[in-house]
């Protein structure tokens, strides 16, 4: 596979192909980069599908520039927006960004990363330098990206500074004389600001590459941590493996495409198989794997084969102390966190989801642990609870 193929490999839009191979065909290092605005304290997998693209500039010897955009990041990206984004605090920005560093090494290779944080350029911009910058763009053009001319035509507020970010974020490409920029599909309009204005500074437009949204685990909205549909990349194996194998069969070839680095002969031969499950499974091993390490991501799916498919108890469960006597399931319900209300708990017993050592707990029931004997509380297929009398914990912790 060629340098090129390598790199417009999964790529959405590439402009222009022919600008690239130029580049390319120069045989010298490329400047490529990326921006990322720490707006969430953690990086999920829809990030990585970016990050693996700048891996693969990396391992070809180009030169990745990851900017963490603390200045642009208190403007707010109007992207995907309907209404004006609030802006972060310059505390949640830089504790953010401390993160997202952390995070992004788990796929960069750290000693060839250069990290830039754009206030460096842009907070010494004077009144003089923001005005002329703003003069090489015009506003039907802005009006021209569908999130500002949907709000425009709805009648509802724009604000001047949301204009300013895709200039600020141009900007950044001229400071770093950038070849490539990379970013989502969804910054396909802030990248090309960047190719429309270096020009004007004397500098060859950059290349736009862009890379697919990746659908979260619903299989419905991008990957977002505040639709609850992501999987982080430092959450523990288990719950990694959990969530991937919650997805569907379908949606489980795009994550083989987006997030490894399986070939088309390899995903046909692992459709080939048709064992869905199997796949999923070596899908969720190989994902977990890559950002702890082999090992954990095979325990981690062991152990969700034991659980769901040989239907055995979890090796680690969260432990809760019950009293002496009586109680009844709906309180247990609630104290464990199972359930966040009485009402709920009683809907829970009511669909006969809650079993007691593998036997359905009924609604009017009450459950009386044996003196000195733990048991499992299960509620639906996937959580557990192991309870144990109090006087059990108590003599425990006396143990020397």
């Amino acid at each position: 596979m060629s340098d090129y193929d390598r790199l417009v490999r999964g790529c959405v839009d590439v402009t222009t192909p022919e600008a690239l191979r130029q580049k390319l065909a120069k045989r010298r290092p490329l400047c490529v980069k990326v921006g990322f605005d720490p707006t969430a304290p953690d990086i999920h997998l829809g990030h990585t599908v970016l990050i693996r693209k700048m891996k693969d500039f990396q391992d070809l010897g180009h030169r990745v520039v990851f900017v963490i955009g603390d200045f642009t990041g208190m403007i707010g990206d109007p992207t995907g927006r309907s209404k004006v984004r609030p802006p972060l605090t310059r505390e949640e920005i830089e504790r953010n960004a401390e993160t997202y560093q952390r995070q992004a090494f788990k796929i960069l290779d750290r000693e060839r990363t250069e990290i830039r944080f754009n206030r460096e350029w842009l907070g010494a911009m004077t009144a003089d330098d923001v005005i002329r910058l703003a003069a090489r763009y015009n506003v039907a053009r802005m009006l021209e990206r569908r999130e500002f001319k949907q709000r425009y035509d709805a009648g509802q507020p724009i604000s001047v500074h949301e204009f300013l970010y895709p200039l600020a974020q141009a900007y950044d490409s001229v400071v770093l004389e950038a070849d490539v920029e990379l970013g989502g599909t969804d910054q396909l309009f802030n990248l090309n600001v960047g190719r429309d204005i270096m020009p004007g500074y004397g500098l060859e437009p950059q290349v736009v590459m862009t890379t697919p949204l990746l659908e979260g685990t619903d299989g419905v909205e991008k990957m977002s941590k505040s639709l609850g549909n992501y999987v982080g990349v430092t959450e523990p194996p288990l719950r990694m493996v959990e969530k991937l194998m919650s997805i569907s069969d379908e949606l489980m070839w795009r994550y083989y495409e987006l997030l490894t680095d399986a070939g088309p002969e390899e995903l046909r031969a692992e459709r080939g198989r048709g064992r869905p499950m199997d796949s999923k499974l070596a899908l969720a091993e190989r994902v977990s794997g890559a950002f702890h390490d082999p090992a954990a991501g095979r325990e981690a799916c062991d152990e969700w084969r034991r659980v769901h498919q040989q239907r055995e108890v979890p090796a680690d469960m969260p432990e809760h102390a019950l009293g002496p006597g009586p109680h009844r399931p709906h309180d247990i319900l609630v104290s464990v966190g199972a359930a966040r209300s009485r009402s709920e708990a009683m809907r829970l017993l009511r669909q006969k989801a809650v079993k007691l050592d593998g036997r359905t707990v009924e609604a009017g029931a009450e459950v009386d642990l044996a003196a000195g004997k733990s048991a499992v509380l299960s509620v639906g297929p996937k959580r557990f609870f192991r309870l144990s009398p109090t006087e059990a914990l108590d003599s425990e912790a006396e143990r020397p």
